[in-house]
């Protein structure tokens, strides 16, 4: 326990309460709505990678991944790194090391810690994003109805490609009232109203 009330451990304790208190607070702003995360990113300037501080902005994945959440791994690694820093100390020293030398050396593992988790979480928020725009992005691609038949009133499934070869099933009903397109028609996505897709003839089959 000497190691985590230790005056020589201070900064990492603080770290750790950071944490907890940001965590708290994002907590308690999705039950009012206000997100301190989105907050803080529209504080923050838009990065500009001609200058040498953005740069380092970019490399910490700033504007590609939430402030708040680079902060908190920041925090993490500090705190993390300090603590394992302060115990070997005290086991090959007999002693822990000054909390200001030991808060410095725990700077750069946390902003280590930035770079590579935040790596990870970029990689997902891209992924989310992508999935979130993809609906819109169907729009204009060819199909085939794969299920059941699709008029108006009456949506059917159909599978349809994106840009990326990937397949996507979608329920889609047909843009003009009396056409049907019957189990395997070949039909053009032309737009999306709510939950369906509206389609015509595709006036190229080839484009499948």
């Amino acid at each position: 326990m000497n190691l985590f009330t230790s005056p020589e451990t201070l900064p990492f304790g603080v770290a750790v309460a950071l944490i907890v208190a940001v965590a708290l607070l994002e907590g308690l702003g999705m039950l009012m709505a206000l997100s301190p995360s989105n907050l803080l990113d529209h504080w923050l300037p838009d990065i500009d990678t001609d200058s040498g501080l953005d740069r380092v902005l970019g490399w910490l994945h700033l504007g590609r991944v939430p402030a708040l959440v680079l902060l908190l791994l920041f925090l993490l690694g500090y705190a993390l790194f300090g603590y394992a820093l302060q115990k070997v100390a005290f086991n090959l020293l007999g002693g822990f090391l000054p909390a200001w030398v030991a808060g410095l050396l725990a700077v750069p593992p946390g902003l280590a810690t930035v770079r590579g988790l935040g790596s990870l979480v970029a990689h997902i928020v891209l992924r989310d994003e992508s999935s979130a725009v993809s609906e819109q992005s169907l729009v204009g691609r060819a199909g085939v109805v794969s299920a059941g038949a699709a008029r108006r009133g009456l949506a059917a499934q159909a599978r349809v490609r994106d840009a990326h070869g990937r397949t996507h099933y979608l329920m889609v009903e047909p843009d003009l009232d009396d056409e049907v397109f019957e189990e395997g028609a070949q039909i053009l996505i032309v737009r999306k109203l709510g939950a369906f897709y509206r389609c015509i003839a595709n006036p190229h089959p080839n484009l499948i």
